[in-house]
């Protein structure tokens, strides 16, 4: 009887070594969910959308799901409980507000800058050729809304050049605006540097002397209810690094 019993012991301490051996034991993992959610500002949809791609081919089984808007209105997304893991702003305004929130995990880092130009049509129908025409209320003009990373920075670019500006709408995002002039809804709008480059021959581009004077930085931070924070720390580190910051000089973007 002790031998038996000695033996049934042995048994059951081997068990879970064969298991181990188990070409069909379940892993762990594979439960985890491995999508990366990024929230980031609509101006980075180009830049941001590459990088993707190659953080996915790096990082085999991970999804990066992407969404893109104005940087107030995804503050208040993720303030109000939203999934996500990183968040890239347009201006450190709308980080700051996550900061005092406790909603950032640890500091954010700025890694890009921006400045306004005027965008209008290619064939210019307002014959537009600086910021003060955009002042010319027979001009249908767009702008972002205050609120905006983008209505602040053309806010200030009016007073900077003594503008008053006569918008006759007022959008959530960059991309709202240059969707406007692209489609011959408007004789000229404010956008980023970035979003004129991107456009290409669908817009022609007025540049503003005072621009200079007003420049928007782009901070990036992970988030305090991150998912995943490893990999939303390694997101960061390709945003900041070099290839990171190859990709966003070519679409324009300054450094911080």
């Amino acid at each position: 009887m002790k031998k038996l019993a000695t033996a049934a012991a042995a048994a059951a301490l081997l068990l879970p070594l064969a298991a181990c051996g188990n070409d069909d034991a379940v892993d762990p993992r594979a439960d985890v969910d491995s999508t990366l959610v990024v929230y980031a500002a609509a101006s980075l949809k180009g830049t941001f959308t590459e990088l993707a791609k190659e953080f996915e081919a790096a990082n085999e089984g991970v999804t990066v799901q992407l969404s893109f808007g104005g940087s107030s209105d995804l503050v208040s997304q993720i303030s109000e409980g939203a999934p996500a893991d990183v968040f890239a702003s347009a201006d450190e305004k709308n980080m700051d507000t996550l900061v005092g929130d406790d909603l950032v995990s640890g500091d954010p880092q700025d890694f890009a800058s921006n400045t306004l130009v005027i965008v209008t049509p290619p064939d210019n129908p307002g014959d537009v050729t600086s910021l003060d025409d955009l002042a010319d209320p027979d001009l249908d003009v767009v702008v972002c809304a205050p609120q905006v990373p983008c209505g602040s920075a053309a806010q200030k670019l009016a007073t900077a050049a003594g503008v008053t500006l006569a918008p006759d709408s007022e959008e959530q995002s960059v991309t709202d605006v240059l969707t406007k002039v692209t489609s011959g809804e408007a004789d000229a709008g404010l956008v980023y540097v970035t979003d004129a480059k991107g456009a290409g021959d669908s817009v022609r581009t007025v540049e503003v002397p005072q621009a200079s004077q007003v420049v928007n930085t782009y901070p990036i931070a992970v988030l305090s209810d991150a998912k995943q924070p490893g990999l939303a720390r390694d997101w960061v580190e390709l945003v900041t690094g070099s290839q990171g910051q190859k990709v966003l000089r070519a679409a324009g973007f300054a450094r911080p």
